[in-house]
């Protein structure tokens, strides 16, 4: 057994912690508390615009803090940043079911941000990244996968304790924070390591190095990047498609409970359902962008996201509506949710093929910079006009218009060739 053990690739433990780490990080940061805004709602006497801040502060700082974190990952590499974060987080979550006013929930909300950027997506997919060459699209799409898996069990295991009248949220995100300490941070400072080259390996567990294709040997440059459509595409494209992810995502779970008539575990299980087909979707178009070109994988998840979106309205004698057919509904929780986890993998992915490595901490710095611009926006702009028209009608077809924008972008993407690219 243990001789089998040590045949094992290490580069797969590595992965297997940095998906631990950011299926917690992410859905305790964002999921999670979203899927208790109804119930935090009621213990605070706030309003959807109100608790919908908490999430939005937490984008907004974490897109101004991104392009710091991305220099500090490529000065004194993903891992060390690594382990700073998943300490500021497992502090946080400790702090969190204490809270005593929806001010404090706001202060918490803003550290987290720092904690996120330290610990979330970027220095994760560069670490896996390190390890892997050939799987991966496989491995990152594993790794983006963690979060919406996190999305789609942790609601639902701590539901029965938050509707619990003798319990409710501060127990069951208390439990969470446990399982943090636990599942993320005892990983990050035993077996996850910045590369196999630190121990004496390859990428892929090869022998020898690999012969890399259609990557850059030192990448593009930073100046080149910013001067390229491509980056600006991309860049506007994710932005937009987080507008509207994230944005519908914050008020999914007061549309279910409030208009579309769902009890509160009904709502929780459609939320779930949701984010168990974004973890598919992270998972396989992963793996089929390893097949074809990752511009044209992302160019159709885009649109399933978009045609999903679609699915929350009908037409009835003429009048444009929200539906009221539960069979519809959950249809659009499907394909928002595949379309939600492919167009999540796409933007790392395609970051990575089309820019290579040499400055991947800066650039996906700024996609996330943008990214959490417009997921702030998102989460902010639909709580506040749910709270001025009363209704989720407007928000919503907002969310249908911003990803169909997103569209022209992504499909404005294209690979670059510069000066300064050292092909391979």
């Amino acid at each position: 057994m243990k001789s089998k053990l040590k045949n094992i690739f290490h580069g797969w433990y590595v992965a297997m912690g940095c998906c631990l780490i950011y299926f917690f990080v992410n859905s305790m940061t964002l999921f999670v508390p979203q899927t208790l805004f109804p119930r935090l709602m009621e213990e605070f006497s706030v309003n959807e615009a109100e608790i919908s801040l908490t999430v939005a502060r937490t984008l907004l700082f974490a897109a101004i803090f991104s392009p710091i974190s991305g220099i500090l990952i490529d000065k004194y590499g993903a891992v060390k940043v690594l382990k700073v974060g998943v300490i500021i987080m497992g502090l946080i979550y400790s702090f969190y079911p204490f809270a005593t006013s929806i001010d404090t929930l706001y202060r918490l909300h803003f550290l987290m941000a720092i904690g996120l950027v330290c610990s979330g997506l970027g220095p994760n997919v560069i670490i896996v990244s390190n390890w892997f060459n050939e799987h991966r699209g496989k491995v990152v799409g594993m790794l983006v996968a963690g979060s919406s898996l996190g999305g789609a069990t942790l609601p639902l295991l701590i539901s029965p304790i938050v509707n619990a009248p003798d319990w409710g949220w501060r127990w069951g995100y208390g439990i969470l924070a446990i399982l943090f300490w636990i599942f993320a941070v005892i990983p990050a400072y035993t077996f996850i390591r910045p590369n196999p080259q630190s121990m004496g390996l390859h990428p892929d567990g090869l022998d020898h190095e690999p012969k890399i294709e259609n990557e850059t040997s030192s990448g593009v440059s930073f100046i080149d990047a910013l001067k390229s459509r491509t980056l600006w595409c991309l860049g506007i494209g994710s932005a937009c498609l987080w507008f509207s992810i994230q944005g519908l995502n914050s008020q999914i779970t007061i549309f279910f409970e409030q208009e579309a008539g769902y009890t509160a575990q009904q709502a929780v299980i459609l939320f779930s359902t949701l984010f168990w087909f974004s973890f598919f979707g992270k998972f396989a178009f992963g793996a089929l962008s390893d097949k074809i070109p990752k511009q044209r994988v992302f160019l159709i998840t885009s649109c399933i996201l978009f045609i999903g979106s679609l699915l929350l309205f009908e037409i009835n004698n003429g009048q444009l509506s929200f539906t009221q057919n539960r069979a519809q509904l959950t249809i659009f929780t499907i394909l928002f949710g595949l379309g939600f986890g492919g167009s999540f993998s796409m933007i790392q992915l395609v970051a990575l093929e089309i820019f290579g490595k040499a400055y991947l901490g800066r650039i996906l710095g700024l996609i996330t910079l943008v990214d959490g611009m417009g997921a702030a926006l998102g989460t902010k702009l639909l709580s506040e006009l749910k709270i001025s028209t009363g209704s989720y009608f407007v928000p919503f077809a907002l969310v249908s218009l911003v990803t169909f924008f997103a569209i022209i972008n992504v499909f404005l993407i294209k690979p670059i060739q510069t000066k300064s690219q050292t092909p391979s």
